[in-house]
């Protein structure tokens, strides 16, 4: 199963940046389980004037880029939290229904609108209940991602 994740802004950070390059390379180890390639596409912010109408336009552009994605997952602090271990089992539950591609969809600054955090999406996701910034939540996405294969392997990365 690939995976995409498509995110509102770039990283200006070097080190945000470092980390999600060495998350990246690890990521790669997931083809043993049939989750690979990892991929990342990065999308400017809106400059429309008012907050829906920039939601609007983001949201369109994420769709947009992800519209070959099988399975859709909104990042959203509202989301439904998991651990890492529900969070491998439930990438390894849509691999097995034949999944092919699943994206990853974080939003600008102005979050998603509703339309996209609803019906939009196969499932709303939350990294945890604080609002994180733009770059640390891809680190956090990537971390747990690579964290989900090692589990879905038996690496000893995991030490729950």
């Amino acid at each position: 199963m690939r995976l995409v994740i498509a995110a509102i802004g770039r990283l200006k950070d070097e080190g945000e940046r470092a980390l999600i390059a060495r998350y990246m390379k690890r990521v790669t180890s997931g083809r043993v389980i049939g989750i690979s390639p990892v991929s990342i596409e990065e999308l400017p912010e809106s400059r429309a004037a008012e907050t829906n109408a920039r939601q609007a336009d983001e949201a369109a552009r994420l769709l947009h880029v992800t519209a070959d994605s099988d399975f859709r997952i909104v990042l959203d602090e509202r989301g439904r939290l998991m651990t890492s271990t529900e969070f491998a089992q439930y990438l390894a539950a849509r691999r097995d229904a034949g999944v092919k591609s699943t994206a990853f969809l974080l939003g600008g600054p102005d979050g998603h609108p509703a339309s996209l955090t609803g019906k939009g999406a196969h499932l709303t996701l939350s990294l945890g209940p604080m609002t994180l910034p733009h770059g640390l939540a891809r680190v956090v996405l990537i971390e747990q991602v690579y964290r989900a294969i090692t589990i879905l392997a038996g690496h000893p990365y995991h030490r729950a």
